[in-house]
């Protein structure tokens, strides 16, 4: 958009002071004659740049030019600067000395309104985070092991195209090369991650950010549970609230996948909730609930 360029073509100015302007078209991937026309738009709106000919020649800005009283409000720097914040907080590459140089540009100084731990209270490196980071940005192949809902260990080889985070988990989706289809991975259930110096070709983007219809999925399922008031924290944490009933009580609802991990989650609960629909998952927790206290009802104890 012209609009990035203008802002990017004024910072680009302001800390090299002459620019020529087959330099500047060359960065930007347009013509001279367009950069010229940019040129013509800053001048318009009161941003003082001029040209000089001749050898040593170029673009300038006044160098007593103050960004600031020109053409951002105070709220829109605020804007700029929290977002480039937010953007440091996961590594994101230069974010941090843009956000240094605009600060200084502003004349304004950075309040620190975020911050993420991706170290989960130790559960996995931030280094995983970051690995695969540099992997999506400079298109590289990755090689780890998996563990999937069901416990299978699986070794996979992936074009990683995003990271992605939902529901309090960070997933990595990516073209996997033996299924040859885009899957989606859960960070915690991956290890031995290894960036390798293999590069790929980066595929459409919208088709490969879909999932392939190879992508097997649990059928979804209406989930009503009733969650007693010692849990209440967790129907905020968890279901973005529920109906309150008279004795504390809240009634959920939800449409989910079934599978292993749901049974797991609602056994989470522990006494404290009550499977009403559907049946078939209340009867399967049951089962599930009844072999865990078998194991604990043995005297044996390993």
């Amino acid at each position: 958009m012209q609009i990035n360029r203008l802002f990017e073509m004024i910072y680009i100015l302001l800390h090299k002071k002459t620019v020529p302007a087959r330099e500047l078209a060359e960065h930007f991937g347009v013509s001279t004659r367009t950069i010229y026309r940019d040129i013509d738009a800053l001048s318009l709106a009161g941003i003082p740049v001029y040209t000089e000919k001749g050898k040593g020649g170029g673009i300038s800005i006044l160098p007593d030019f103050v960004l600031n009283k020109s053409i951002l409000s105070s709220k829109e720097q605020d804007e700029i600067l929290y977002a480039l914040q937010a953007l440091s907080v996961v590594d994101i590459t230069e974010a941090d000395k843009v956000l240094n140089k605009l600060s200084t540009i502003f004349n304004k100084s950075t309040t620190p309104w975020l911050e993420v731990d991706f170290n989960e209270w130790g559960f996995w490196a931030q280094n995983t985070f970051l690995d695969l980071k540099q992997a999506i940005l400079e298109s590289r192949v990755i090689s780890f092991d998996y563990f999937s809902t069901y416990g299978q260990k699986t070794s996979r080889i992936v074009e990683p195209v995003q990271l992605w985070f939902k529901h309090r988990a960070w997933y990595l989706k990516g073209y996997c090369t033996d299924k040859k289809a885009v899957r989606t991975f859960r960070l915690s259930r991956m290890r031995e991650l290894v960036v390798t110096d293999e590069y790929f070709v980066e595929r459409s983007l919208p088709d490969c950010l879909s999932e392939s219809k190879e992508n097997p999925r649990r059928p979804d399922i209406n989930l009503v549970l009733k969650i007693a008031p010692e849990m209440v924290h967790r129907v905020y944490d968890d279901f973005e609230g529920g109906e309150l009933q008279n004795d504390g009580s809240h009634i959920v609802s939800v449409t989910w996948p079934e599978d292993e991990w749901l049974y797991g989650f609602i056994l989470s609960f522990g006494e404290y909730v009550d499977v009403l629909r559907p049946r078939h998952v209340r009867e399967i927790v049951r089962d599930k609930a009844q072999k865990i206290a078998g194991k604990y009802l043995s005297e044996e104890c390993t």
